[in-house]
């Protein structure tokens, strides 16, 4: 298995555990929990689960399984597929702390981070497109 697979998946699962310790948290609040932090930490659990869990068990198991772009490449441009990597998980960050903290509180600052994660997360999906586009092939 490729390194770029183990983190891809590795990091997917550390996202799907964080996404259901805060699926209980958006489930069953009260306490020191308000209604309001709630509502600004549901999309942020939806995120995590889909892009952080469901995508990257996607990329990193497509990028191990799928038929070899050549034998000097056999996986396409390994450069692009790390910077998938980085763009993808920086972007998801960025975006699960800015999102429950523009809802809380409206900010440009907060704003702008979730304009750039969107653009990172964005790059990221064209990057896997793009190195993955020349192993979808018959046999």
């Amino acid at each position: 298995m490729p390194p770029l697979t183990r983190w891809f998946i590795k990091a997917g699962l550390l996202y799907f555990v964080i996404a259901l310790l805060l699926g209980i948290a958006v489930a069953f609040p009260g306490g020191r929990v308000s209604a309001s932090t709630v509502a600004a930490l549901r999309p942020v659990y939806l995120h995590l689960l889909v892009v952080g869990w469901i995508t990257q068990l996607i990329f990193g198991v497509a990028y191990w399984m799928f038929p070899v772009y050549s034998k000097e490449r056999p996986r396409g441009r390994e450069g692009l597929a790390w910077a998938t990597f980085v763009l993808l998980n920086v972007g998801l960050i960025l975006r699960a702390v800015a999102e429950p903290l523009q809802a809380v509180q409206r900010s440009t600052i907060w704003g702008g981070m979730l304009a750039v994660s969107a653009l990172l997360q964005w790059l990221a999906g064209l990057g896997y497109v793009v190195n993955i586009w020349g192993r979808v092939k018959e046999r």
